[in-house]
């Protein structure tokens, strides 16, 4: 089962670094059309340059995506963020774990309110039109909610089954 969820999570890491490379080409060829519609007017007046206006919607999609994927992704590895000025202090096996349990249950009931109400409001918002790209609904970006909040609960769940056998072995726990 781990060996699964290490491999989902690898290529929920390269979707969401695919999100972030798309952003920066975006933004890339935002900054060189801009550019170009200032420059070129100078140097051949004849020719009119044609603005990139659908980067905006694009790069704005991709970098959300690229955000949401990114953070629930970082979850698994346990690199998302910490809280360890409390565990750090205690000496106990038994209360760390009980503690990071804890700590991945509220996680989780945060990834499933996201999910929940990330639902909702992908489709109270899914026929909406981005500015430069109408064709491309805005249900498109409200979509990472429900999704980036899925895949946290299935690294989360098995997260917490890891810790509740941690706790529920016979060994020394001390």
């Amino acid at each position: 089962m781990n060996n699964i969820i290490e491999k989902f999570n690898k290529i929920h890491i390269t979707i969401s670094g695919v999100f972030l490379s798309i952003f920066f080409v975006t933004v890339v060829i935002q900054v060189v059309s801009r550019l170009l519609f200032r420059v070129l007017p100078l140097l051949f007046p004849n020719i009119a340059p044609v603005s990139m206006i659908w980067t905006e919607d694009v790069t704005m999609y991709s970098f959300i995506w690229s955000v949401f994927l990114g953070a629930s992704a970082m979850i698994y590895p346990e690199k998302h963020f910490a809280f360890t000025s409390i565990s750090d202090n205690i000496k106990s096996k038994k209360a760390k774990i009980t503690i990071h349990l804890v700590i991945m249950a509220l996680v989780l009931l945060f990834m499933i309110l996201m999910i929940y109400y990330g639902c909702i409001v992908t489709k109270k918002f899914w026929n909406y039109r981005g500015t430069s790209l109408p064709q491309l609904k805005r249900g498109w970006t409200w979509l990472c909610l429900p999704v980036s909040g899925a895949c946290g609960c299935i690294y989360l769940i098995q997260k917490i089954v890891l810790d509740i056998r941690k706790l529920t072995k016979k060994e020394d726990t001390n």
